[in-house]
């Protein structure tokens, strides 16, 4: 497919009424992996992820190696790939056109809940620069109403998220990124202050089953970094195995 073609095939997994599973990667090996299951219809990266595997903190890699990365996952598969972008590093319509040219169709984009006109502004710019290029890019505005809550009362971030991601849409958005552990009422909440179909979710330990979301109205769960960490953990474990004299697992697949 062609990335206009990819795009508005990922557009169509958005709107479609099953909610949108995607298990992040973060470099062409995890994304074939991923990829090479029936059940993947699209491909989301982990921005944290491809941070740590070039030593960076979150938000802290340079945009040069961030687009250059997602640029070989969606050279690696023939799915439609959205793209972890951070906070859209300070030029989020220029960030926008050099993720279209490496082949990205869709993208996260953070709010760090800098003042509302701003956050709208950043998404008009992605909006924008998609629409220049002639692609139904798949904006997928994220707020830290909850992340970056501190101690303010529950109510208060969830009349935030509502606002925010109301005026996201308004802007051209095509979905809101809401990460916290969300249980049932307050997923409940902002779907209803927001729209069916129009809010998105990490399955972080502690939250519902991409199904619970699903009946919640829910348009798309993703799982950051903790794919990643999984990961990490099974190499860690079976390093601690090797040393205390075991073996390989038998089950160990052959994935690359």
């Amino acid at each position: 497919m062609s990335t206009a073609d990819k795009a508005l095939a990922l557009r169509s997994l958005y709107e479609a009424p099953e909610i949108l599973r995607v298990v992040n990667t973060w470099d062409v090996i995890s994304t074939k992996a991923v990829a090479d299951l029936a059940e993947t219809t699209a491909i989301a990266t982990a921005g944290h992820s491809i941070a740590a595997t070039f030593g960076y903190d979150d938000g802290q890699i340079p945009r040069d190696l961030m687009i250059d990365m997602v640029g070989r996952i969606a050279a690696s598969t023939d799915l439609p790939v959205t793209a972890d972008l951070d906070d859209g590093y300070d030029d989020a319509g220029e960030t926008t056109r050099l993720a279209l040219a490496a082949g990205i169709v869709g993208a996260n984009v953070e709010d760090r809940l800098k003042p509302l006109a701003e956050s709208v502004a950043v998404v008009e710019s992605i909006v924008r620069a998609a629409e220049s290029e002639g692609i139904a890019f798949a904006l997928n505005a994220r707020t830290d109403a909850f992340v970056r809550a501190g101690d303010r009362p529950l109510h208060e971030s969830i009349a935030d998220a509502i606002e925010r991601g109301r005026a996201f849409l308004d802007a051209g958005a095509t979905c809101v990124f809401i990460p916290g552990v969300l249980d049932a009422d307050t997923t409940r909440r902002l779907v209803d202050g927001i729209g069916e179909r129009k809010i998105s979710v990490i399955g972080l330990p502690g939250a519902l089953t991409a199904a619970e979301y699903e009946a919640l109205g829910v348009a798309r769960i993703s799982y950051g970094p903790m794919i990643q960490r999984v990961g990490l953990t099974a190499v860690q474990d079976v390093a601690a195995s090797l040393y205390a004299n075991g073996v390989i697992p038998a089950s160990t697949r052959a994935l690359n």
